[in-house]
């Protein structure tokens, strides 16, 4: 595996690629590898010729009062794991070569971006999709990998792929889990052994929506209230927001009559946690 800093020398390295007719994978992270990042990397190998993984805490993603300086990092960890699961371009490079001091440009997704986690984090989206559309332009790749833990991401990057005729396939997988459930986030590392239990609630509540879903139960709000009672039980859990929507639009469902997105933000302590189901619904 080869470690690449320079947005010139991932640029020629993909070039190359593309040129002897290899198909690119890209893996986009903010690094501290856990097993979600690895399937990722893992399906990205199965798949393509040449994977490609990107490590970059990414500042314009995180609000003023966010948690950017302590993000966890591990970057000898994350070249070891890399390299584990078949990774050969390991991109890492410095915030000054993604972001130069004349900087002015910006991408954003309107509407999907305003909702959810975009109407608690306010330009937490135009950074997310800023950043993956210059990493899509620096990498070149055929496919690129997402885990549905992030599910409004996906929604969103598929929307800026398709608005700016962007020549890459979007892989999205399924959301990797703890044994209890937990969904698997660098974020977990914060929570003490108190709030690492009471986070398994997220995962619960979620099942029991789906639960009263499938035995009938088709009123939006009665699902939310649902939600909202199970999580109010824990007095180390604080309620950022509970949504039954639809899985494209993200507009919030009132009646349950096809598939529907369950998704929630709740702050265990300090720790702001997202999870998401989604719900198949037949008749």
């Amino acid at each position: 595996m080869r470690v690449i800093e320079s947005v010139a020398d991932i640029k020629l390295a993909a070039r190359a690629a593309r040129c002897d007719g290899k198909t690119i994978g890209f893996v986009p992270t903010m690094g501290f590898f856990h097993e979600g990042h690895l399937s990722l990397m893992r399906a990205a190998r199965s798949e393509n010729d040449l994977v490609v993984v990107s490590l970059f805490v990414n500042p314009t993603q995180f609000g003023p009062n966010e948690d950017l300086d302590r993000y966890p990092r591990d970057r000898n960890r994350d070249v070891e794991l890399a390299m584990g699961a078949g990774t050969d371009l390991l991109f890492v490079p410095r915030a000054e070569e993604i972001y130069p001091s004349d900087d002015c440009s910006r991408v954003v997704v309107r509407r999907l971006s305003e909702k959810l986690c975009g109407a608690s984090r306010p330009g937490h989206f135009e950074g997310v999709a800023t950043v993956v559309a210059k990493l899509f332009n620096m990498t070149q790749p055929h496919r690129a990998y997402f885990g549905l833990k992030d599910y409004q991401q996906t929604v969103v990057i598929r929307r800026m792929v398709a608005d700016l005729h962007l020549d890459v396939d979007i892989v999205t997988l399924p959301t990797v889990r703890e044994s209890d459930g937990l969904a698997l986030s660098s974020r977990n590392s914060y929570l003490s052994p108190e709030e690492r239990r009471t986070a398994r609630c997220l995962k619960e509540s979620l099942e029991l929506a789906e639960r009263r879903i499938h035995e009938g139960d088709r009123l939006g709000d009665q699902i939310r209230g649902n939600i909202r009672e199970r999580i109010g039980r824990e007095k180390l859990a604080r309620i950022d927001y509970v949504s039954v929507s639809d899985p494209q639009t993200l507009d919030e469902v009132s009646q349950i009559t096809g598939d529907v997105v369950i998704s929630l933000a709740v702050c265990i302590g300090e720790t702001r946690l997202i999870d998401n189901l989604v719900v198949n619904v037949t008749s």
